[in-house]
């Protein structure tokens, strides 16, 4: 099929993320992907190649088309491609639930897949609601959270997004109404550690659990916060017989500078959940990870049994890759990696301070982010960041990147250009 025609028939029939149908803008159509690179079918402002400074909405961490990952599909696609999970098991899911096991926080000891980040929210709520239905505590089913967060797009994840500004403020008087505090501060202060033990004691006969993005906001602002408020949380959470949830969809596999953000400080939530790089960007999974607690709590209820059941749940191949993709990303040393990639981005990025319009940049482990005094002209920083040779999708008053942890000290150069320019021209 010729690019034209393929880009007409995707305008007419397909409707994109974050977009109106049709689209306003062509997307551009990406032929295949190898190491940091997407191939296109076109050439865009002299490119047939762009580096991707996305990993593919955080997940590609080992780059695309990687032999180990590849293998790792293939010899199980041999085997079977899928099987349903209810009554049947089979090696790669139990397996890599043993795995995530021994690599999250020591207490969380049960697993339950799904097939994406906002599902194993889901899940996770639906956990801590059914605990406390289960121990006879039907009243403690709100949740509190910070905003300025993102926790997916389906019913429940939206309802702990920030209701004011955030992309699901539409759904404001329909969505159950949590319980909301102030953003937190980037650095640590007790008079916020304070505010958050506070509302915490002050609902705590409502709250079915509090739930954050630990370390960094995702989507609601790519914004950081002192790891120390985990530990605040944890606490006040403990004293308040309140659960508490931590989203590491974003944050998990070593994207802060830790396996998980919740290293950062030692602590472990009751449950947690983690997707997008658990696959390296080859298929779509996530899991939700409890403590005996929850499970031995749900168990003993009326009901003992969590009404959840993904029909891909548990998929073979998609089992098979997250655990190739764990085992590879804990082969090296990754963490020196990281470090690498985020004193690049510190140095290619410092000087868009001085750009007009800038009002931050900030950085921390692989992510990097410019952040705006106004919001961004998608259409003009997304050429421009084409023009360097990048491929970036920024959003709001946004221009970051996450690259793959592959990414070379020369692509990431040509990363923070992109990132500079896009700046310069959103």
């Amino acid at each position: 099929m010729r690019n034209d025609e393929l880009v007409a028939l995707d305008r007419a029939h397909v409707w994109h993320p974050y977009g109106p149908m049709p689209g306003r803008t062509d997307p551009l159509v990406v032929e295949s992907a190898s190491g940091v690179r997407l191939r296109l079918a076109e050439p865009a402002e002299g490119h047939a190649e762009l580096i991707d400074g996305m990993s593919s909405w955080w997940s590609a961490i080992h780059g695309y088309n990687h032999p180990v990952l590849n293998e790792a599909v293939r010899g199980q696609l041999e085997r079977m491609s899928h099987v349903m999970f209810g009554g049947l098991t089979h090696e790669p899911a139990v397996r890599l639930a043993a795995r995530l096991v021994e690599i999250t926080p020591g207490p969380l000891r049960h697993v339950f897949l799904s097939d994406s980040g906002s599902v194993s929210v889901e899940v996770a709520v639906k956990m801590c609601l059914q605990y406390w239905r289960s121990l006879g505590r039907p009243e403690k089913r709100r949740l509190l959270t910070w905003r300025g967060g993102y926790h997916g797009d389906t019913w429940q994840p939206m309802s702990v997004c920030d209701p004011e500004g955030g992309m699901h403020e539409l759904w404001t008087g329909v969505l159950q109404r949590q319980v909301f505090v102030d953003a937190p501060p980037a650095g640590y202060e007790e008079s916020y550690a304070e505010l958050l033990r506070t509302e915490i004691g002050k609902h705590a006969h409502e709250l079915a659990a509090v739930v954050v993005e630990p370390v960094v906001q995702g989507a609601g602002g790519m914004r950081f916060h002192d790891p120390a408020y985990l530990r605040v949380l944890r606490e006040a959470c403990d004293a308040h017989d309140v659960l508490l949830v931590l989203d590491e969809i974003a944050t998990g596999f070593g994207r802060t500078g830790t396996l998980f953000a919740a290293d950062q400080v030692g602590i472990s939530p009751d449950v947690m959940c983690v997707g997008k790089a658990l696959t390296g960007g080859y298929l779509s999974m996530a899991a939700t990870l409890c403590t005996s607690r929850v499970a031995d709590g749900i168990s003993r209820g009326d009901v003992p049994v969590l009404a959840h059941g993904p029909t891909f749940m548990g998929n073979p191949l998609a089992s098979a890759v997250a655990l190739a993709s764990i085992d590879l990303l804990l082969s090296q040393d990754w963490a020196v990696e990281v470090k690498r990639i985020e004193a690049g981005l510190r140095e290619g990025l410092a000087s868009a301070a001085d750009l007009p319009g800038v009002r931050e940049v900030r950085v921390l482990g692989a992510i990097g982010v410019v952040q705006l005094d106004h919001p961004v002209d998608m259409e003009a920083a997304s050429r421009a960041a084409v023009r360097e040779g990048v491929w970036l999708r920024p959003f709001r008053d946004l221009i970051y990147t996450m690259p793959p942890y592959v990414t070379g000290d020369e692509d990431l150069a040509r990363i923070c250009a992109a990132v500079r320019a896009a700046a310069a021209a959103g």
